[in-house]
């Protein structure tokens, strides 16, 4: 039996990723810098904004153009109906239901991770949350993890992580989770490269129960 499962959040508990492509193409387009599908999933996706910024944009304010652009993603947010990951809300009771912990580590700012977690209700579900700034390192590196992990009474060893990007799914590996990936942006060939052990659609994947050992036998 696993010993807690920890959540990523854009992209894994919920599909926000088209809101902050459509943010972050706004924003860079005025650059020259175009941002579609393919170069969202491959320079942006999962990472932390001040670092694309200045990336992107040497010399720019990058701090300052992050604040902008998590601000007009809760803005973006207010105005939108988004639902959950389709099947989290059973996938969550089957882990009650086991006594099992969850927590959220996420590369979003804690504005963010509470605006997303309270637009599609699961605030309540998640007594963990740990976000980008409160540790010393973002994603892809472990510390997120193990932070949730230590709050939320798991061994990062024995957890189970779901992830939907390639810098997600190194940080949780790192921290020393199976790490279980979304197809919401990346393949599944894509997401087992950067180490995730299992690649599933959504949480209404037909196998999942078994896989995670909520119903029959342990991970596999």
């Amino acid at each position: 039996m696993p010993s807690g499962f920890l959540f990523d959040l854009d992209g894994t508990l919920l599909n926000s990723d088209p809101l902050h492509m459509a943010i972050f193409a706004d924003m860079l387009r005025p650059a020259g810098v175009e941002v579609d599908h393919a170069f969202y999933t491959s320079r942006i996706l999962g990472r932390n904004s001040a670092e694309i910024f200045a990336e992107l944009l040497p010399g720019c304010d990058a701090v300052a153009m992050d604040d902008e652009k998590e601000a007009r993603f809760r803005e973006v947010l207010d105005r939108t109906s988004i639902a959950p990951t389709p099947g989290t809300e059973r996938l969550l009771d089957r882990i009650a239901a086991a006594g099992l912990p969850v927590a959220v580590a996420t590369n979003a700012p804690r504005q963010n991770a509470e605006a997303m977690l309270r637009a599609v209700g699961l605030r309540d579900r998640f007594p963990v949350v740990v976000a980008a700034e409160e540790v010393a390192r973002g994603k892809p590196y472990p510390d997120v993890y193990l932070d949730a992990a230590a709050k939320a009474g798991a061994d990062p060893a024995q957890a189970i992580a779901f992830e939907d990007s390639g810098a997600g799914v190194t940080a949780a590996a790192a921290a020393g989770c199976t790490v279980i990936g979304l197809t919401t942006s990346l393949s599944p060939d894509a997401l087992r490269a950067a180490g995730a052990r299992h690649a599933i659609r959504d949480y209404e994947d037909p196998g999942l129960f078994p896989l995670l050992g909520l119903e029959t036998g342990a991970l596999s």
